[in-house]
């Protein structure tokens, strides 16, 4: 596991972007954090660190509940789960067909996926200190999380 703090949000998004910029297969990453504590300012970091257009701006899909967004010969896909009331609703959204090679999935609030036992192969924390500095807590479940956060230098 690796720790992190950021004292800005530049920070949080030059931690996303260096994540971004080492991706090159399918992966999923889980990001839990409250409100405010910067996962939304991390994707879009992560989004330019893996190519994507800056012809995009990278929101929360708290609404959409899924956005995508082109970059290189993959796609990353942003989700927001915390509008789904059930892990049946993962059905309707096309959840499955998302996990493959070609797809980077970063899901907000993915507890409602602990109901299907999902595997991520990252999970990311944000936290608060005293302070109100974030602590990005990154750990690794799997061998491609694991190459991937062993191989982080930040």
């Amino acid at each position: 596991m690796k720790t992190l703090k950021s004292e800005s949000s530049s920070q949080t998004f030059k931690i996303g972007e260096t994540l971004g910029s080492k991706i090159y297969q399918g992966i999923c990453i889980a990001l839990k954090g409250e409100l405010g504590a910067g996962k939304t300012t991390f994707v879009q970091g992560f989004a330019k660190g893996l190519g994507v257009s800056e012809k995009y701006y990278i929101t929360s899909p708290t609404f959409n509940i899924i956005n995508e967004y082109p970059a290189r010969s993959l796609t990353l896909c942003h989700l927001d789960l915390y509008r789904l009331g059930s892990a049946d609703e993962l059905e309707h959204i096309g959840f499955d067909d998302l996990i493959d090679k070609h797809h980077i999935i970063i899901v907000e609030w993915p507890e409602i996926l602990d109901y299907i036992s999902f595997e991520f192969d990252i999970d990311i924390n944000f936290k608060f200190d005293e302070d109100y500095n974030r602590i990005i807590s990154i750990s690794a479940s799997g061998q491609p999380g694991t190459n991937l956060i062993s191989n982080l230098s930040l």
